[in-house]
């Protein structure tokens, strides 16, 4: 059975690791290259890396910083914001990312996460999708793809731009167009639970991981251990996403892993036995 894994996240804004509550009320956290280094002696599987206002601000992420980060640990690092084409997961693979995450250019578009699962391979693709409960009653865009629009049976729908931009985009019929197109993951985020302390949208995670091929990493909503059990176990997440509980202190990585393996959860060991 294949190990699940346990993922700090580094959401980064003008060089600096930051944390909100769904997507607002930003407070500091840390320095990145720091933080990284510090997970990885702690035993995180992998760490994701988000310039959360890169695509919202036009610009690029910073290169020198994924350098920095790289540097510092020696697991899977995933980093995410600002990439609009083929020629920027190039540059971000190359300033030493293992993988790339691709949300706002992806839905905008799709045949970007075709095109750079087929120059890098599927394994280097992640898709974030950022979605929120559909409120009924409201109105939303109509997306260019009549085919991924919200319809009767939607629950959820997704964002752009850091969570700041509605597409009135069906989360779950996107997900299975990430899987078509060649994604090797997808990376989701409850913004309603995201920051909250208060457990992952189980509904959602469970959802979407039954619906696509490819591993789910759940994101949005761990305040205590028992969320992530709950991510994998209810969810059927193939590795879940932290942030608060881990940069704040309240729990370590190692705690999740104990936790989880008294559960029967399969992980890789902080400290293998030799």
């Amino acid at each position: 059975m294949l190990t699940k894994r346990i993922i700090p996240c580094l959401d980064v804004d003008q060089g600096r690791v930051v944390k909100g509550i769904s997507f607002v009320n930003i407070r500091d956290a840390g320095d990145p290259a720091e933080l990284a280094a510090f997970y990885d002696r702690e035993g995180a599987d992998e760490l994701v890396f988000l310039d959360i206002t890169a695509s919202s601000d036009a610009r690029n992420i910073m290169l020198n910083v994924v350098e920095q980060v790289s540097e510092q640990v020696f697991i899977p690092l995933t980093v995410g914001g600002g990439m609009r084409e083929v020629a920027d997961v190039r540059r971000m693979l190359e300033a030493g990312a293992d993988k790339v995450s691709l949300n706002t250019a992806a839905v905008q578009n799709p045949e970007l996460v075709a095109a750079a699962s087929q120059h890098f391979g599927s394994q280097a693709i992640v898709v974030a999708i950022d979605a929120e409960a559909v409120k009924p009653g409201a109105e939303y865009p109509a997306p260019a793809d009549a085919s991924l629009a919200l319809h009767a049976e939607s629950r959820w729908q997704v964002y752009i731009h850091g969570g700041r931009t509605p597409m009135g985009i069906d989360a779950l019929v996107w997900a299975k167009r990430a899987d078509e197109l060649g994604a090797g993951e997808i990376l989701l985020t409850s913004m309603n639970t995201d920051g909250q302390l208060t457990g992952y949208d189980l509904d959602m995670v469970r959802a979407i991981s039954d619906a696509v091929s490819i591993p789910v990493i759940a994101s949005g909503g761990a305040g205590e251990p028992e969320h992530l059990h709950q991510a994998v176990k209810t969810g059927h997440a193939d590795a879940v996403l932290a942030a608060s509980i881990f940069h704040f202190g309240t729990f370590s990585v190692g705690d999740v892993k104990d936790y989880l393996a008294e559960r029967g959860v399969p992980i890789r060991p902080v400290h293998p036995s030799n």
